[in-house]
């Protein structure tokens, strides 16, 4: 039996998505389960921090916070759009396309147009996986700028917390659509290339992906007169458990001498 090259996209292509997987279902296991051993786990404890003291500070003083849910908006709008528009191109491609030049000879590996046909929707289908989850993206974050700028509100830290932390993972969803997108388009340039380019992804995600660093534990912020927020806190209410104490013993003493 001679072995043809068209065998080449049987068995590259799918170990190389195997490996784009397995990387990933790794790396969901430690965001879960080691979550200071991710990227994503270090900046979502950041992400807790400057949420925590942009509801502690004043409604006057949020134009800060503000500006910084709007550059992300507005990063996730672009990439939306540039997502959308690279499916519409594919879309027009695949439905007007005759004489294909990745039909060529030249490439190593399976070039009938049913193939062809794999490919493109395989690439449509990321590019439209990615547009979806930066809109998801966008959401959150427009979500978490109506909380964070309510006025008079008692919202629960937790709820303003939880809308940028999905924002941020959806983006990174996003990302790795595009990820795989990349992958996918040098498919059309044979199995081969697409096998060693999932390999050097896999390589360079695993260095961005890893965090060394040790989460920092950010304390409560201080005051103008130089004493955290926590320890004022309890010392108004030590204060406030005294002054009670006193006026029971006051008002017993005044009905023992009655």
């Amino acid at each position: 039996m001679i072995f043809q090259k068209e065998y080449l996209d049987l068995v590259l292509v799918p170990l190389g998505l195997l490996i784009m997987l397995s990387y990933h279902l790794f790396l969901l296991y430690r965001y879960f389960q080691h979550p200071h051993t991710t990227a994503l786990g270090f900046e979502n404890n950041d992400k807790r921090a400057w949420v925590e003291r942009v509801m502690q500070a004043e409604k006057k003083d949020i134009s800060v916070a503000l500006a910084v849910l709007s550059s992300n908006i507005s990063a996730a709008t672009f990439l939306s759009s540039v997502s959308l528009t690279l499916s519409s191109l594919i879309g027009a491609w695949l439905g007007s396309s005759s004489n294909n030049i990745f039909e060529s000879k030249l490439i190593w590996g399976d070039t009938r147009a049913s193939t062809i046909s794999v490919k493109y929707i395989s690439l449509l289908s990321c590019f439209l996986l990615a547009f979806s989850c930066f809109v998801q993206s966008t959401r959150h974050y427009v979500h978490s700028n109506y909380l964070i700028s309510m006025p008079d509100s008692n919202i629960p830290i937790k709820y303003v917390e939880m809308a940028v932390i999905k924002g941020g993972d959806f983006w990174s969803l996003g990302l790795r659509a595009l990820y795989f997108a990349l992958n996918l388009l040098l498919w059309f340039f044979g199995p081969i290339p697409m096998f060693l380019s999932s390999i050097f992804i896999v390589i360079i995600l695993y260095y961005l992906d890893t965090n060394k660093l040790p989460l920092h534990r950010y304390t409560a912020p201080e005051s103008p007169t130089g004493k955290r927020a926590g320890d004022i806190i309890s010392g108004k209410a030590t204060f406030i458990d005294q002054h009670q104490r006193e006026c029971g013993l006051s008002y017993f003493l005044l009905t023992d001498s009655i």
